[in-house]
């Protein structure tokens, strides 16, 4: 019965979530309901579990959030962002569209822009290219998909996506982790990705669909001058280069240095939600010192266009709005997972799932749990950040026993959480379609696809390791 509670839980989450209901309003709700056959009370539950856990998520991460939108928000009004895309488009024009929009969505994820931002910045641009390709517009979710959410935010080796960053509190790694295990995922998720979406553009082409009459949500050519793309390139340069040299991951002694006793004067305050080490926490405070001073300077670069929008206290003001929504909403899917974690009748799960192996390691045993949990949440980072929770130091552990590097376990977790974290309910996908103007029904087999297949590269990089030793 109790098993059969948490399972009902977990389908009405999902089925609600897909309905549009709110995560922050609904996960709470189904999280009591989930131990209402445990012996824990309901209010104890919620209070005391749902609520600390969903403080905990904010402490850590919130800055992360709110510095990232600011940052976006900031290259978007000031036209930055816009420039740099528009650039690639141009260069690489019509007859390399779908190269174009996954190499214009890289370049803006990994330059530290929110990935929602990237979605409506990214938009305009695909959808008019697109529709000069003659290309159906029906494609343009699952390549703005690919473009944004798979190797740009969680296999590039530096990525400053808060997917990155979420294994580094708890494996003490630097968002650098597994080089050549991210460099082989982001290889296959691009080739997955244009190779598909190259062949259905040309079958479809064949049997004489083009780009469609749609009205919903169809942009304008917009003719407005942005500032020069080379300027407008330095601040997604400069989160990347300082996150290098703050992080310091292949610890060069010129590049800078956490001071390892910093905590230490916080003991006598005896505050449970401090770290343990600095390792736990400094790969947020790189990202941190990242978008801050690359912030600084893409305001000085859109200061013109800003200026129009109401300056750059308008940027920072809606991003810090924005920012609070998003991580109510992901602190809220890691709590519920956390509340479904501690009930007794998971026990059984977890132990099912620890007990999964292929060859030495817990490798396995990480991609097959963080996929089932980001298809519960519909989130990469929701998902990851309960699997890292619950499991992360069963599999540290393991891995140290049987002498693998904690950076592999890093990198393979954040792969596979951009396995089944495209889901029907996925909150990021359900706003993707829509920015697109379109529908589940007119847009989604093609998303399905690449769920399936790009499930498959965490396994591959397993294999890689397995037979190759590739970290």
């Amino acid at each position: 019965m109790d098993l059969a509670i948490i399972v009902l839980s977990l389908i009405l989450l999902m089925v609600f979530a897909y309905r549009g209901f709110s995560l922050i309003f609904i996960a709470p709700v189904f999280a009591v309901l989930a131990a209402v056959t445990s012996d824990y009370a309901s209010m104890p539950v919620y209070s005391e579990l749902y609520m600390t856990k969903a403080a905990e998520y904010i402490k850590s991460y919130y800055p992360v959030f709110l510095l990232g939108a600011a940052f976006a928000k900031i290259m978007e009004e000031g036209g930055l962002a816009a420039s740099v895309a528009s650039k690639i488009v141009s260069v690489l024009g019509k007859e390399r569209a779908v190269l174009a929009v996954l190499l214009g969505c890289g370049v803006l994820t990994y330059g530290g822009l929110s990935v929602f931002v990237v979605a409506f910045v990214m938009y305009p641009f695909a959808a008019i290219l697109f529709k000069q390709a003659d290309i159906p517009k029906r494609l343009l979710p699952a390549i703005l998909w690919m473009g944004i959410f798979t190797y740009s935010m969680v296999s590039l080796p530096g990525t400053p996506q808060i997917q990155n960053i979420i294994p580094a509190a708890v494996f003490g790694t630097t968002t650098w982790a597994g080089i050549g295990q991210g460099l082989l995922a982001s290889v296959l998720f691009f080739i997955i990705a244009y190779v598909w979406i190259s062949y259905r553009a040309k079958s479809l082409k064949n049997k004489g669909e083009g780009y469609g009459k749609h009205i919903l949500n169809e942009p304008e050519d917009n003719n407005e001058k942005l500032p020069d793309w080379r300027l407008s390139c330095v601040p997604l340069i400069m989160v990347i280069v300082i996150n290098l040299y703050v992080s310091n991951p292949f610890n060069w002694d010129w590049a800078f240095h956490w001071d390892e006793n910093s905590l230490s004067t916080f003991a006598p305050l005896n505050l449970s939600l401090i770290a343990a080490s600095v390792a736990k926490v400094q790969a947020i405070w790189s990202i941190n010192v990242a978008l801050i001073l690359s912030s600084i300077v893409a305001a000085w670069i859109g200061r013109k266009k800003l200026k129009r929008l109401g300056g750059v206290m308008h940027s920072i003001n809606a991003g810090a709005i924005g920012s609070t929504s998003a991580v109510l909403n992901v602190a809220s899917g890691y709590a519920f997972g956390c509340v479904i974690a501690a009930l007794p009748a998971f026990a059984m799960i977890k132990s099912a799932l620890l007990g999964l192996s292929l060859g030495d390691g817990p490798l396995f045993s990480s991609i097959v749990t963080t996929n089932i949990m980001v298809a519960i949440t519909g989130s990469s980072s929701a998902g990851l950040m309960i699997t890292v929770g619950t499991f992360g130091q069963e599999w540290l552990t393991w891995a140290q026993q049987v002498g693998m590097s904690p950076e592999v376990l890093h990198r393979i977790v954040c792969i596979a959480s951009e396995g089944f974290d495209s889901m029907p309910h996925a909150g990021a996908l359900v706003t993707l379609i829509a920015v697109c103007g379109l529908t589940h029904k007119e847009s989604y087999y093609d998303v399905f696809v690449l769920t399936v297949m790009k499930f498959f590269v965490a396994f591959v990089c397993l294999i890689a390791y397995m037979l190759f030793g590739l970290v």
